[in-house]
């Protein structure tokens, strides 16, 4: 499983794993902003401001989940390594969504959700950095940006199970999917940088050594800030769409989220794509950053007017 030498190719195994298992992760992460007011109505929540509040409060442990879990599985992924770890956190994450369709409670389904989410930070997180590390540095953004434009549809497929079943079906649908992964990714090997460092007597995995020197601390923290408004845009403004449709902008008729949700993330494939694109065109991410967030917030101007 242990191999040193980088893939030539941009279609490679590791590229097509790390694409797979960013559609598995974003169909589950995704999920609840599909499911939340048909599943919650389920389980006899039927007031509108509560259906709201719930749903928020579904999310944000999930959320809560995906911080705690973002760091506990960075620090154990560089002191295990990638892969191990991996394995650890899919299995963690399609667990909990197999017995998330079983819930009966919102309190069963809340702990769940921050389960799930701690799980799927590591999947997340660790997957992109494995592409990062075993491609060259002139194929690393469009690598990326396969991975990113293909993983972004398992939105859209969570969507068209939810309609086509139910919300319960979606969800061990997604813990099927992650047992399947798993075998995935034993196919993929660990990557030469991190054997490399672990030859070394460089430290790791020290979550505080990123705020020890300011140069680090301050890329980290403009990091937060650049992914800041893309994750708004689909947690806050297309997961609760049909609620800020009535009570914001006073749009009569009916508005469903998941179909916000859904039409929200074909434009990120489709974005992810061509931008990833241009910024090998460019040879310039940070240009190519801007074109995209001016965009960004030019049609959010547009949609309130």
């Amino acid at each position: 499983m242990t191999k040193l030498s980088a893939p030539k190719g941009l279609f490679n195994i590791v590229v097509i794993v790390a694409a797979l298992g960013y559609f598995v992760d974003i169909y589950d992460l995704i999920l609840i902003g599909i499911v939340k007011n048909s599943s919650l109505i389920d389980l006899g929540i039927t007031d509108p401001q509560e259906l709201f509040s719930t749903g928020n409060f579904l999310l944000n442990m999930q959320m809560a989940g995906m911080l705690l879990g973002g760091i506990v599985w960075g620090v154990l992924g560089d002191k295990r390594g990638r892969l191990s770890t991996l394995f650890l956190t899919i299995l963690l994450y399609s667990l909990a969504n197999i017995a998330n369709g079983f819930v009966q409670t919102t309190q069963q389904y809340a702990w769940l959700r921050f389960i799930a989410g701690f799980g799927l930070s590591g999947e997340l997180g660790i997957g992109i950095t494995l592409v990062a590390e075993v491609m060259s540095k002139e194929k690393r953004g469009l690598g990326a940006s396969i991975v990113s434009g293909i993983g972004i549809l398992g939105a859209v497929f969570g969507f068209l199970i939810a309609e086509k079943f139910n919300w319960r079906v979606a969800y061990w649908t997604g813990g099927a999917m992650g047992m399947l992964l798993l075998f995935l990714r034993i196919a993929v090997y660990e990557s030469g940088m991190f054997e490399k460092t672990k030859a070394s007597a460089v430290s790791r995995g020290s979550f505080f050594s990123l705020f020890t020197k300011g140069v680090r601390f301050k890329k980290f923290i403009f990091g937060i800030l650049v992914a800041l408004p893309t994750w708004y845009t689909v947690s806050i403004l297309a997961i609760n769409a049909s609620s800020m449709a009535h009570d914001a902008l006073r749009i009569s008729g009916e508005v469903k989220g998941s179909i916000t949700v859904m039409l929200h993330y074909i434009g990120a494939s489709i974005g992810s794509f061509v931008f990833g694109y241009l910024s090998l065109k460019l040879h310039s991410r940070k240009k190519t950053m801007l074109i995209a967030t001016s965009g960004d917030c030019t049609f959010l101007l547009l949609s309130i007017l």
